[in-house]
């Protein structure tokens, strides 16, 4: 005697589900500051207790708390004074409270957003390093591009190298709020990149060759050849995504095939055996 058939298939189930979004301690924390704002419990200018009382608090690392509060002063919704620490800015609660909500919506696993952001912003990074950079700088960039190499070249993602080297760059073009877009993204990409593992032993050896060119055009003070060899890393670091994610995509298209083999064959030898 066979079974009655099932309404649906477990795969069926499985595929009507959706990945449960886990959310990080400090987009926790930038909600509830919200509410606070929202129902008036913190008001435009008022001071924030200090990151050590928040961490305690809310109960999680200062690190976190960091974090937060250091997108919020990004975008101006908190301001940093001397002799009187950080406060509320000074504009109406809706406003705030809708520069908040923006900050939680911006989705920093957007890898694609963010790589087409990274090319507008390091290109020109780049051209003002070649322009504006001074011995220091100079010497800052070739100490984080001799670090990645070491490490690039013995196959270690050296993702830490890479953000070092991006970092110095930044630094060198001279433009506090440009640094400051590119330490807000660049830390994202390389988690990125890592979380993708797009960075395999052969794209290792072309990003140190890549990396080289833009250290040796910033040191020639060659703007145009700077931005050039900037746009090709950023690029071609966009394009191993793409092949990475199109090759994930086609194995996980592959596996559930191959399950439903299997459990198709052996629904038909349950069948035959009826």
């Amino acid at each position: 005697m066979t079974r009655p058939a099932a309404s649906g298939s477990r795969l069926d189930v499985l595929a009507s589900l959706s990945a449960v979004a886990v959310e990080r301690p400090a987009d926790q924390i930038l909600k509830q500051l919200k509410q606070l704002i929202a129902t008036g419990a913190v008001r435009p200018g008022d001071r924030m207790p200090a990151e050590r009382e928040l961490a305690q608090q809310f109960g999680v690392g200062r690190s976190h708390v960091r974090e937060a509060l250091r997108r919020l002063e990004f975008y101006g919704i908190l301001k940093t004074r001397p002799q009187s620490g950080t406060v509320v800015a000074r504009l109406g609660v809706g406003a705030l409270t809708h520069l908040i909500g923006n900050v939680l919506a911006l989705d920093r696993d957007d890898i694609v957003a963010l790589l087409e952001t990274r090319v507008i912003l390091e290109v020109e990074t780049a051209r003002l390093a070649a322009e504006r950079a001074v011995a220091a700088d100079l010497d800052a960039i070739a100490k984080a591009q001799r670090a990645f190499t070491a490490r690039a070249t013995a196959g270690d993602p050296a993702l830490q190298e890479d953000l070092s080297l991006h970092l110095a760059i930044a630094h060198a073009a001279h433009n506090a709020v440009l640094a400051s877009l590119v330490g807000l993204i660049a830390p994202d990409v390389m988690r990125q990149h890592g979380e993708h593992q797009t960075c395999t032993r052969a794209r290792l050896d072309s990003v140190v060759d890549e990396h080289q060119a833009i250290c040796d055009a910033i040191a020639a003070r060659d703007v145009g050849a700077a931005g050039a060899a900037m746009q090709r890393h950023a690029l071609m670091a966009r394009a191993q995504y793409d092949r990475r994610r199109r090759a994930d995509a086609a194995a996980a298209t592959e596996r559930p095939r191959t399950r439903g083999s299997k459990k198709a064959s052996a629904a038909a030898r349950v069948a035959s055996r009826s």
